[in-house]
Parts: C-alpha cells; structure tokens; sequence
C-alpha cells in the first residue's frame, strides 16, 4: 500500500503525456477562488452588514468586452452571509480599487467622497478657465501668490532652525570649554601636588657620595633626614662602617676560622660512646 503523502511518484517508462485527452472547457469558464471582501457592504436584500476582510468561496470570471488600456477586468461573484443572495463586484484598475455591481452597495467612506469632490472642482475650473481668459489670469495670480507665501514661510522656517542650531551649536562649544577649563584647572593642581610631593622626597632623602679620590670604589650612601625639626649630625646618622669607608679605613676584620676539637659531643650535644670490640 503507498503513502498518502508523497511527492515523487512512479511514472512507467512507457508513459506518454501527448496520450492524455484534454478537458473542454468554455472560453469564459467560472473559477472558484478564496477570497476576502476587499470592502465593506451591505446587501441590499436582507440589510446585513459585510464587513472588509470577510472570507469567502467566490467564482471569478473576466469580464467581456471591458478592459482598462489592455488590464483585464475581473467579475466575483459571492453570497450574502444571512439570505445568500447573490453579490457581484468586479475590479476597478482605473482607481485601483474595487467597484460593488450588483446586490450590495458599498458603505460611505469619507475619503473616497474628498476625492471625487476635488477631482469635480479641478475640471470645473479648468472649464471655466477656457470659457473666461480674465478668470484664468486671476487664478494665476492667486496661484503665484499662494506660492510666494509658501515660499516665504518656508525660508522663516529654515532661518529659524539656523538660528537655534547656532544657539546650540555655541551652548556647545561653551560647555567644551568649560570643561577643558575644569581639566585645565584639575591638571594644575595635580602637577602641582606631585611637585610638593617630589620636593618632600628630596628633603626627606638625600644621597651623599664618598671620596672618589681616596678610594675609587666607596659606594654612594643613602640619608634618610627628618621631615621636620632641627637636621642631625651626619655622624650620629651613619653607622661606624660607613664612617669607616667614607675616611678610608676598614675596621673590619676577616672572620676567624673555627677549629674543631675533638669533642665526645657532637654538635647536637649528645655524648658517644666507642664501644670496645674483643679480638
């Protein structure tokens, strides 16, 4: 038994698609479609309200003998949801949109009305431009008037978003100066700091070289001082072995080498006894 969903089917090596009769259908056959209403309605038999986006089983056919520079028209056909009554509707490529033809009548909308209303008033303008010439040229003038305002409104505008973008652009820049200021001011007193810092290192330590001259190899000694108070002798402050270097006598002495005597302790204080052994 084959599985009911499959996409590759057996097709025998034998099989010939030419062989296959094809349907007859009418030139103008009926096609049935899902669709949505593309507007809101009300049927005129029975009153009830369709509106916009309701879906529907609908048959579509193109309309005979009507098309719009070359665009064919096509005609729905679809039932009223309460009576079932039949409500056609076909498209409308001129105005992009749909056009209600039979059975229903398609509910106000405002927008639309602006828009036909405007459209009647340019060609009743237009007509009476051709009929009266003074007509025209007061129309003209109101035109161009109209235009100057515009353009006159436009220009205060752009002037005053320049003048605001300079205002900002200098609130700015005061700002950035401010705060280079503040840093300007904050580095001072940083290097400023550091210096009395450094400068209280230099009093508190204090390097004193020896005689190169009476011996090339004295290293240089190192002081501490006291930060505050009367400064010490030298002398009270370096120790004898330095005074030693520093007047080029070495009181110091090479250790003396300990010898060890035949002691029956070890170092760790323990007495050993030799045991005598018998011969």
């Amino acid at each position: 038994m084959s599985e009911r969903k499959v996409l590759n089917k057996y097709i025998p090596p034998d099989f010939d698609p030419s062989l296959i009769p094809r349907r007859k259908q009418p030139k103008n056959a009926q096609q049935v479609v899902r669709l949505m209403a593309p507007f809101s309605m009300r049927c005129n038999t029975c009153g009830e309200y369709i509106y916009k986006g309701k879906k529907f089983n609908a048959r579509k056919e193109t309309v005979e003998g009507e098309d719009y520079y070359g665009i064919k028209i096509f005609r729905f056909y679809i039932k009223c949801t309460l009576c079932s009554a039949e409500i056609t509707f076909k498209t409308d490529p001129k105005n992009t949109d749909y056009a209600a033809e039979h059975g229903a009548s398609r509910n106000f909308e405002p927008w639309r009305e602006e828009k036909a209303v405007e459209e009647e008033d340019r060609l009743a303008k237009l007509e009476e431009e051709e009929a009266n010439p003074m007509k025209a040229l007061e129309n003209r003038t109101v035109d161009s008037k109209r235009e100057m305002d515009i353009l006159d409104a436009l220009q205060d505008i752009r002037a005053k978003n320049a003048r605001l973008e300079r205002v900002g652009q200098t609130e700015d820049l005061a700002a950035r100066l401010h705060m280079e200021e503040i840093e300007t001011e904050e580095d001072r007193e940083k290097k400023r700091l550091e210096e009395e810092d450094e400068e209280l290192v230099r009093q508190v330590f204090a390097k004193i070289p020896a005689d190169k001259a009476e011996d090339p190899s004295a290293p240089t000694i190192t002081l501490k001082r006291k930060a505050a108070g009367e400064e010490p002798d030298i002398d009270a402050l370096v120790s004898p072995a330095a005074l030693s270097l520093l007047s080029g006598k070495s009181p110091i002495t090479a250790p003396k080498k300990r010898t060890l005597k035949a002691d029956p302790k070890n170092s760790l204080g323990i007495k050993v006894k030799k045991k005598k052994v018998a011969i």
